[in-house]
């Protein structure tokens, strides 16, 4: 019996009018957007269907935005009556993971992650930090190279752990330049500095997490309905302590992308369905095993493909 997996995007598959035209045909998809203008107290709402892209793309906004969009996308795709067997997220997306699992209210979920956003802006002023994604080079060779640079003073990490031969390092602006550098000596084909306002998922996040964690002790998180794999460890959670102490260790650890969608394949899993904007996850999937079926659900016509392909039972 096959598995399927609901997956849930993360940081850069934001864009100006996202959501827009579910949110123009089903009033159940609208209501979501007005919803987070409610809980924020702000037109989010307007940013992320006029704009600017300035706007939308800071930290605090992007965060909310991307979970209201999931999360009202995954409403409607809900109602097909295809339940997954597993969620994951990347990164932001676990949060939106949580809330398809109903560990997570709408409510909080979007009030977490705007805070949450607020956290990791605040904890290392502009400029002072950096991500790049190394292209073409192992894991583990890449790892001792941040390491040694650490060593030497200049924090840099393994951050997401997307795909074989994508790999994206963060920490200070020196470190990852360093780091940059010495990766292509050491055969690395490709490095792309990444356009994003603080250093995520290193060392240089743990400030945030200490002030995340208040956060989260103020909402309720409950027992998952469905096994979250957790980016930290690539292992399924559904108890609500550990959800929410992976959450904070998140913020300052590797996302572990290839290898949830490992263990998930692992556990059965051959079907997995990106819901919410942009294609980015459903692509590192078929990085991961190109025999996987990967859909990408974000407007009504990739909506009601997957709904007919999954239940026809037809690629």
């Amino acid at each position: 019996m096959s598995k399927i997996a609901f997956i849930f995007p993360g940081q850069g598959s934001q864009s100006v009018g996202m959501g827009k035209q579910l949110a123009d045909l089903y009033p159940e998809v609208a209501d979501y957007f007005k919803r987070a203008d409610v809980k924020l107290g702000t037109s989010l709402s307007s940013l992320i269907f006029e704009g600017p892209q300035e706007q939308l793309t800071l930290t605090a906004n992007t965060q909310p935005a991307l979970l209201t969009t999931s999360v009202a996308i995954y409403e409607k795709f809900k109602q097909s009556g295809i339940v997954p067997d597993y969620v994951a997220g990347h990164s932001l997306g676990e949060y939106t993971a949580l809330v398809a699992s109903e560990a997570i209210s709408f409510e909080d979920g979007v009030y977490a992650v705007r805070k949450r956003g607020e956290f990791m802006e605040e904890a290392v002023p502009a400029g002072q930090g950096a991500m790049a994604a190394v292209l073409g080079m192992e894991a583990e060779l890449l790892d001792k190279v941040c390491s040694s640079v650490s060593q030497e003073g200049y924090p840099v990490q393994l951050a997401n752990l997307n795909c074989p031969g994508q790999i994206v390092i963060s920490g200070s602006a020196k470190g990852v330049e360093i780091a940059s550098i010495r990766a292509k000596e050491n055969g690395a084909k490709r490095v792309i500095p990444l356009e994003v306002s603080g250093p995520f998922h290193s060392s240089l996040m743990k400030p945030a997490a200490e002030k995340l964690r208040q956060t989260l002790e103020s909402i309720e998180i409950k027992e998952a309905k469905v096994p979250l794999i957790a980016n930290v460890n690539a292992s399924p959670v559904t108890n609500s302590m550990e959800i929410k102490d992976l959450l904070i260790e998140q913020l300052y650890s590797p996302v572990r992308w290839q290898q949830s969608v490992e263990k998930m394949v692992e556990y059965g899993v051959d079907t997995f369905v990106e819901i919410g904007p942009g294609k980015v996850l459903s692509g590192l999937v078929k990085k991961v095993d190109r025999s996987l079926k990967a859909f990408a659900v974000y407007d009504e016509e990739s909506l009601q493909l997957a709904i007919q392909s999954l239940k026809g039972g037809s690629e």
